[in-house]
């Protein structure tokens, strides 16, 4: 009855430790947010590693690891790549 799918985009925020996302998109309200992201390098089209959640989340970006805070995380959307 049902079929198979999968989640392709989502949060940054729900991906798991490991996976890896191309970025889709950045929305926030607050300009602050978007221009620091840019500034880190994050935009569309960039690779993302999640390399861990807790106690803060840490992703890497070419060969550069940056800390995230919440906000800047839940503004970040990617495609998920299949690893």
């Amino acid at each position: 009855m049902f079929t198979h799918f999968s989640v392709t985009g989502c949060s940054l925020e729900l991906l798991r430790t490991g996976e890896r996302g191309i970025v889709s998109f950045c929305k926030s309200q607050n300009e602050t947010i978007l221009k620091n992201l840019i500034l880190m390098g994050i935009k569309p089209g960039i690779a993302i590693t999640l390399e861990q959640h807790f106690p803060s989340l840490l992703i890497k970006v070419g060969n550069t690891s940056l800390t995230l805070d919440i906000e800047s995380v839940r503004a970040i959307y990617v495609r998920v790549i299949d690893n």
